[in-house]
């Protein structure tokens, strides 16, 4: 079962429950997925890595929205932000800590050769694919600065 209909699922059981804030961030999913294949691209269904970044980019949105709400002293819509997130989130794959990404990274640094920071595109480009859905981008590129530097 793909996750476009794991999440279609699970609405039918939000809505029955009456789960108001699961229900909203649910469809906003539903709603992102749906964008994605009527767009340009025209496919009938979604690659999993693809559903996996859509996922990974609402639940930015909504952490930075709540970041922003938390600032302006608003913090019922603070609240709502970070519950719809947790609720998006726990439909990625567990995500690594930083011990772990770091291994990772310093095991592609070995293998490319790479030294300095001129080298941080090409380990980046590696890394983010192998970590695709299991590690924040600003987190990998966080330790792979560190550890060309």
């Amino acid at each position: 079962m793909s996750l476009f209909e794991t999440i279609n699922n699970d609405i039918k059981k939000a809505m029955l429950a009456k789960e108001k804030i699961r229900l909203t961030a649910l469809r906003s999913v539903k709603s992102a997925f749906l964008l994605e294949k009527t767009s340009k691209s025209g496919m009938d269904e979604i690659p999993a890595d693809v559903e996996l970044k859509i996922i990974q980019k609402l639940v930015k949105q909504r952490k930075e929205t709540a970041e922003i709400y938390k600032a302006n002293n608003r913090n019922d819509l603070y609240e709502n932000e970070i519950a719809e997130a947790d609720i998006i989130e726990s439909y990625l794959p567990k995500q690594l800590s930083e011990g772990e990404i770091t291994g990772i990274v310093k095991s592609i640094i070995e293998k490319e050769g790479a030294s300095s920071m001129k080298d941080m595109g090409k380990v980046m480009g590696m890394t983010t694919k192998e970590l695709a859905g299991k590690a924040d981008g600003k987190a990998i590129s966080d330790i792979v600065k560190k550890l060309l530097s």
